[in-house]
């Protein structure tokens, strides 16, 4: 996969997604990420990209030209098909299935805006989806488009070690992950949960099943609604949790 980011700041995003995995998995061929000076692409000499709103208004828009010249250059390097997204408040709001269904596209172009935002005509000619990480608003894309382009690279295959470093995580089935534990066994005086020590995988699993539920439910009852609990084990852990906390309501 290749994401090329439209962005006043190439060398900031780019040193973030140069370290770390996804760097390595740059190295190896996996990914590729690159940054690309809008300004780069104006014809002015003073090689501004935003001018005054037409009807008045406060701040600036980034003006269409330089972004549709970029655009297109980048159209022009790619080896298939682009699917373009602007990150923007007005957007979808960006999940973990937005992630997967992303990494079905060879050639990502994540635009970054500025100001009060891009030049309307542009998003109407070049821009496939809008897409937004929150409700609330940021001074640019460049957070959001990094957002982005960590959670969709992460996903293609030999980027992680296995793909079962991202399907037992949060959002993959639904839920939020279980708790995580390492050495030592007591810090501060709290005591790694003894299940976790035992060295029997399959209640490990149960167990860790169990907290994901717990978790899921208290803090995302959203998410948890739409849970399918029907299962002959999910039903069983439903149980133990009932049961365990009347008994905590009977002392």
């Amino acid at each position: 996969m290749r994401i090329d980011i439209m962005t006043l700041f190439p060398d900031t995003v780019g040193d973030l997604m140069n370290e770390s995995i996804l760097g390595r998995a740059q190295e190896r061929g996996y990914i590729r990420i690159e940054t690309h000076q809008i300004r780069d692409y104006t014809v002015n000499r003073q090689n501004q990209v935003d001018d005054y709103p037409y009807g008045g208004g406060q701040g600036a828009v980034m003006t269409a030209d330089p972004l549709y010249r970029c655009w297109c250059e980048l159209c022009e390097q790619a080896a298939g098909p682009v699917h373009t997204i602007y990150l923007s408040p007005c957007g979808t709001v960006f999940n973990q299935a937005h992630a997967r269904r992303l990494t079905n596209y060879e050639n990502l172009i994540l635009v970054c805006g500025h100001y009060e935002g891009i030049d309307q005509r542009f998003i109407d000619e070049c821009v496939d989806e809008e897409i937004s990480i929150g409700d609330f608003v940021l001074t640019g894309g460049e957070i959001p488009a990094m957002a982005v382009a960590d959670a969709v690279a992460r996903l293609i295959p030999g980027v992680l070690s296995e793909s079962a470093c991202f399907e037992d995580e949060s959002h993959w089935s639904g839920t939020l992950e279980y708790p995580q534990y390492s050495r030592p066994e007591v810090w501060h005086g709290l005591q790694v949960p003894s299940i976790l020590l035992s060295g029997h995988h399959e209640k490990v699993r149960l167990w860790r099943r169990k907290q994901s539920l717990l978790r899921t439910r208290d803090r995302r009852p959203d998410m948890y609604k739409k849970l399918d609990l029907s299962s002959k084990e999910d039903r069983k852990i439903l149980r133990e949790i009932a049961d365990e906390e009347a008994g905590e309501d009977d002392i």
